[in-house]
């Protein structure tokens, strides 16, 4: 299963993630082997002399670590203990890294199962899409032990620039919930703010070029995620004063956006939540006079 101490790659789903993902592993020293339910989305990997499997049992009766990007919870459970499943035919030491953002529950749950079979499981979803994937500049958050990471770490820096253990497993896929979080309220309030900018008579495709450039210099929302804690603040901490700082001016714009769009007859339910809860959310102690805007 191994060559030059590379382990033979399996790759099971080749998706609009999974495909652009296997086709980093092309050239992987160890040789990778691929398999999808769909035929035609293994010819190009066939063409390039990859190796094809009918099912997932044969991927894992050929490959020591296998990655598995699917479309969700059930069928990661069919692809792993299946008639035609990985545990059906995997060796002993077999590791298998599930992609797919799946519940952390049903990852500890398929983690137990596999360790059964004497299988280490990974939770290791991925965040960038497919751009991402393409280029190689995915972040990928595993969960599991310490050895399954040692595993999946070289391959994985074949589509990633960032590969984090997170911790056990499902440690994986609480970080990915937790930094789509961010993702998807910051979409919401990129609409509220499209909103704001219509009603205003502007131009709302040149407000998200303006976003679109001071994110990529400031680093946008993940800017402020440095601190250890989310404890509160207090004198002496070096974060106190930038966060207050941080403060003073998240509260400022958005009391003047909250008065533009209470002229303008716009409701700005996030920019309201966003006034009364920076304070707190940044750490800092919230006088009972600051809990309501202009």
């Amino acid at each position: 299963m191994t060559t030059e101490n590379a382990p033979r790659l399996g790759y099971i789903g080749l998706g609009n993630m999974g495909a652009p993902m296997a086709r980093r592993l092309v050239d992987w020293p160890g040789g990778l082997v691929v398999c999808d339910a769909r035929a035609d989305a293994t010819e190009k990997f066939a063409a390039a002399g990859v190796a094809v499997a009918a099912t997932p049992a044969e991927v894992a009766a050929r490959a020591a670590v296998i990655s598995v990007t699917v479309l969700d919870d059930a069928q990661v459970r069919d692809v792993l203990t299946g008639p035609q499943g990985i545990l059906s035919t995997a060796a002993a030491g077999t590791v298998v890294a599930v992609h797919s953002t799946i519940a952390d529950s049903t990852a500890t749950e398929l983690a137990e199962e596999c360790a059964r079979h004497e299988v280490e499981l990974v939770d290791a979803p991925v965040s960038g899409g497919a751009p991402g994937a393409k280029q190689g500049r995915l972040a990928v958050m595993v969960g599991g032990s310490a050895t399954a990471f040692e595993a999946v770490r070289a391959p994985f820096t074949r589509f990633a620039d960032l590969v984090v253990h997170a911790g056990p497993v499902g440690a994986g896929t609480r970080m990915k919930l937790a930094r789509n979080l961010v993702h998807f309220v910051a979409f919401a309030a990129a609409a509220e703010a499209s909103r704001l900018a219509e009603s205003a008579g502007l131009d709302i495709r040149r407000l998200g070029e303006v976003v679109r450039h001071s994110d990529a210099v400031t680093g946008g929302p993940g800017a402020i995620l440095w601190r250890e804690s989310t404890a509160r603040l207090v004198d002496g901490d070096p974060w106190l004063p930038i966060m207050s700082h941080v403060r003073d001016l998240g509260e400022k714009d958005l009391a003047l956006a909250l008065d533009l769009g209470a002229r303008l007859g716009v409701e700005l339910p996030l920019a309201r939540m966003g006034f009364e809860h920076l304070a707190e959310g940044l750490g800092l102690r919230v006088p009972t006079s600051d809990r309501s805007s202009t």
